[in-house]
């Protein structure tokens, strides 16, 4: 009998409400048919795996942790690069100067083979606010599958200050004092049980693209072949939408599939 897993990557209020930090433009809408997609097919899903991104107010993405030679913030948004942090006329510096060559090699550590450049985004997903649960129309279809005899695995990430964590398999730059931010080999080897692995969430241009990439790597040819992205229930953030179009492109050449969950 076929074993179906659904994983969702950060169905925040942050993320998916209008009002939340870093709102993705569509999120609301594929939060709504996602949850619907729960509620009708609850019977076939044997496992619901939540990703949740948990972050402290300081954080090396957010605008506190960063300051100019006049002790100003950077904007949310704001890109920074190498060229920006090295020198005696470096544009930027971390707020904590104890902090200053962690942040340097950190910026350099992503110009060397990172997947994105440091951006700054507006704090988001911070432990303990509504900003970080889970939104309503998917949360209310959880706790209906919950009422099954079911659990979620909620899984967390992205507490970790000095690293960005998109992925739920690995942190951006491994923080080598932190094993949460190494490969979570544990969750690999639970989704590796399942037939078949649904997957929707936000962004796609961000957490889900870089989950998903991860979780091919670490999967092999074998398993990548079960993985499904619900093309319906996940977005962009503005901005970055040529990242997920690459990102759709080399999910197809993996081997990926591609359904709306209008198909089950």
């Amino acid at each position: 009998m076929k074993k179906t897993q659904l994983l969702i990557i950060d169905p925040q209020v942050d993320f998916c409400e209008p009002t939340g930090a870093l709102f993705v433009p569509g999120a609301n809408e594929d939060s709504k048919r996602l949850g619907a997609m729960i509620s009708r097919s609850k019977d076939m899903l044997d496992d619901i795996r939540v990703t949740l991104d948990s972050h402290q107010p300081v954080h090396i993405a957010h605008p506190i942790a960063w300051v100019d030679k006049d002790g100003n913030n950077p904007a949310p948004f704001t890109v920074i690069g190498l060229a920006d942090v090295e020198g005696r006329d470096a544009k930027w510096t971390s707020a904590n100067p104890a902090w200053r060559q962690r942040f340097i090699n950190y910026v350099k550590a992503l110009a060397d083979g990172g997947r994105y450049v440091l951006c700054i985004w507006p704090p988001h997903c911070l432990i303990s606010t509504v900003g970080a649960t889970v939104t309503a129309p998917i949360g209310e279809a959880l706790r209906e599958w919950q009422d099954t005899f079911a659990m979620v695995d909620f899984v967390t990430k992205g507490s970790n200050p000095f690293t960005e964590h998109y992925s739920v398999v690995r942190a951006d730059v491994v923080d080598p004092t932190d094993p949460t931010t190494d490969i979570n080999m544990g969750f690999i080897r639970r989704l590796q049980e399942a037939d078949e692995i649904l997957v929707g969430g936000q962004a796609l241009s961000h957490c889900v693209a870089n989950s998903i990439t991860d979780i091919a790597k670490e999967f092999g040819s074998e398993h990548t072949k079960k993985i499904v992205i619900l093309e319906d229930a996940c977005s962009a953030v503005p901005g970055f939408e040529s990242m997920a179009d690459d990102f759709m492109k080399s999910a197809k050449d993996l081997g990926i599939r591609f359904a709306k969950t209008t198909d089950f």
